[in-house]
């Protein structure tokens, strides 16, 4: 589990034999563990032979201070954009009313469409942000990756396969 973030942590300068370089990775993400993890994340079509040496150097960097290292693969638009609308509510103030809150966690306890059991809790106006919050923070699940959330996406609580 992440318990920190931070973005384009710092410069990683080297030589390669020919000229000076640099690099800044994307992420630095420190684990529950205490583990390090850097990230880059570049799409593989837009990979080419100076961005995997710049990888390659990263990746030495890190194992020397005993950091991970992680390529990563550009997420999905479908999927960015979906976390880009949850983030909106990323912060506690909107997992609040706490009654609320535990009733979307029961309603959603078995899958239903996200209109459905925001509806099942009460007035939208209150309940909508408080399931886009439990989204966020992982209380309450939906596939985020094959369409945009709308009012017919199942969300569920804890663990569900089809």
């Amino acid at each position: 589990m992440v318990v920190g973030i931070a973005s384009q942590p710092f410069w990683l300068h080297w030589h390669d034999g020919r000229e000076s370089r640099r690099h800044a990775p994307d992420y630095f993400v420190r684990l529950a563990d205490g583990r390090a993890r850097v990230v880059d994340v570049r799409s593989a079509d837009r990979l080419d032979e100076r961005t995997e040496e710049a990888s390659e150097a990263t990746r030495e960097a890190c194992g020397a201070v005993g950091w991970e290292f992680e390529w990563a693969d550009a997420p999905e638009p479908v999927f960015m954009a979906n976390v880009r609308w949850l983030a909106r509510y990323r912060r506690r103030r909107s997992g609040h009313p706490a009654e609320v809150a535990a009733r979307l966690v029961d309603v959603f306890a078995e899958p239903l469409p996200l209109w459905t059991g925001a509806e099942r809790v009460g007035d939208r106006l209150q309940v909508l942000p408080v399931l886009f919050h439990l989204l966020w923070s992982g209380r309450l699940n939906a596939d985020l990756g094959s369409a945009l959330l709308g009012t017919d996406s199942l969300v569920w609580a804890g663990r569900w396969s089809s």
